[in-house]
C-alpha cells in the first residue's frame, strides 16, 4: 500500500454517473477542511462520467492531489472501492457514491470524531433520504432501516459486533475510516460487499463508532446499486411473506468465509466460534422446510435456544417470519 498521509482521502466510485457526478464532486471539494487526496476509480462507464468528474474538479478552488483509476472491464462494486481504497494516501479515507451530496460539515465532524478517539477504526452516519432532483424524502437512513435505540445503544457501548451479527446497519456512503483497518481487512472477500467488510471487522477490534447525525444526501433516482425504502406497515408485512429465496444460504456462506478468516488470523477461539454459531444458525434456516408446517420444529429448536434475537436480524419477529414466509 502507499504510504500514508495524515490527511483526508476521498474514494470516489463511478459507473455511467454522468447525471450526478459532477455535484456530488462539488459538495466534496466544498468541505473544509477539503480532502487532502480524491481517488476516482471508474468502472467503465459508457457515458461522459470521467469527462464531467474532470470539469468539476477543475472548476473546484480546492486543488486535492487526484489519482484517476479506470478499470477495463469492470470489476463490481467491491473491487471497485477495493482499488480506490488501495490507493488512497490519506490517515482516514471517506468512502463515496457518486450519486449523492455531502452536508456541510462531514469531514469536519468526522476528523474531530478520530482525534478525539484513538481506538475509533470506522464511523458511519445517519442521512438525509433525497429523490433523484434532491427533494426529501420525509424520512431518514436509520429510519429506513427501522435502526432502534436499543440497536445504537449496542454500537455507541462499543458493541457493535453483537449488532452487526444480526444485519450490517454501516452505510458505504456515509463511512469514514482509518486508513489503519485497511491492514486488517484486506483484500475483501467476494461473499462480502465493501462496507459491510469494513464494518464488520472494525467491529471486531471495537472499532465502530455511530454518528447520528445526517451528514449526506443519499439519493434514490432508482439506480441505486442498494435502495432503500420507507418501512411502512404494509411494507413490513410484504416483506414478511415474501419468499425466503437464497438470503439465508448467502448469509451462512459469508459468515462462514469471515470465521475462517478469523481464524486463519489469529482471532481468538471466542470470536471465531460466535461467528461460526452465527453462520450454522443461517444455514439451519435456509435448510428449513418448503411446507410451512413441516418448518414449525425446527424454528422452535432455534427459538428455544434464543438464536433469534442474538443473531436474526429482526430479532423474535423473525420467528414469525421463517413460519410464514413462502419457500
Amino acid at each position: 500500500m502507499a504510504p500514508t498521509d495524515p490527511g483526508v482521502s476521498v474514494a470516489l466510485c463511478t459507473r455511467n454517473g454522468a447525471r450526478f457526478v459532477g455535484a456530488q464532486l462539488h459538495s466534496i471539494l466544498a468541505q473544509s477542511p477539503a480532502p487532502a487526496q480524491l481517488v476516482v476509480s471508474d468502472d467503465d462507464s459508457s457515458d461522459d462520467t470521467l469527462a464531467l468528474a474532470r470539469q468539476a474538479i477543475g472548476a473546484a478552488n480546492a486543488r486535492p492531489e487526484v489519482h484517476w483509476i479506470e478499470n477495463r472491464p469492470p470489476l463490481g462494486v467491491t473491487k471497485n472501492f477495493e482499488g480506490a481504497v488501495r490507493a488512497a494516501t490519506g490517515g482516514l479515507i471517506a468512502l463515496s457514491d457518486q450519486d449523492d451530496i455531502w452536508h456541510a460539515g462531514k469531514l469536519e465532524r468526522a476528523v474531530a470524531i478520530f482525534d478525539r478517539d484513538p481506538e475509533a477504526l470506522l464511523l458511519f452516519t445517519d442521512a438525509r433520504l433525497v429523490d433523484a432532483e434532491g427533494a426529501p424524502l420525509g424520512f431518514g437512513l436509520f429510519e429506513s432501516l427501522g435502526l432502534t435505540e436499543a440497536e445504537l445503544g449496542v454500537l455507541e457501548s462499543r458493541h457493535a459486533l453483537d449488532a452487526l451479527l444480526r444485519r450490517n446497519v454501516a452505510t458505504g456512503a456515509t463511512v469514514v475510516f482509518r486508513r489503519d483497518l485497511l491492514e486488517k481487512a484486506l483484500p475483501f472477500p467476494s461473499e462480502w460487499v465493501h462496507d459491510e467488510w469494513l464494518a464488520i471487522v472494525a467491529a471486531l477490534h471495537g472499532g465502530v463508532r455511530v454518528l447520528r447525525e445526517q451528514t449526506v444526501d443519499y439519493r434514490q433516482h432508482g439506480g441505486n446499486e442498494i435502495g432503500v425504502v420507507q418501512p411502512t406497515l404494509a411494507y413490513r408485512i410484504r416483506r414478511m411473506m415474501q419468499s425466503r429465496g437464497t438470503r439465508n444460504a448467502e448469509l451462512a456462506a459469508k459468515f462462514g468465509v469471515l470465521a475462517d478468516w478469523a481464524d486463519g488470523v489469529g482471532y481468538d477461539e471466542t470470536t471465531v466460534s460466535t461467528l461460526r454459531a452465527k453462520a450454522r444458525f443461517e444455514a439451519a434456516r435456509a435448510a428449513f422446510p418448503s411446507i410451512r408446517l413441516a418448518r414449525m420444529p425446527h424454528v422452535l429448536a432455534l427459538a428455544t435456544r434464543r438464536l433469534y434475537p442474538r443473531f436474526a436480524s429482526q430479532g423474535w419477529l423473525d420467528v414469525v417470519r421463517d413460519l410464514v414466509q413462502r419457500a
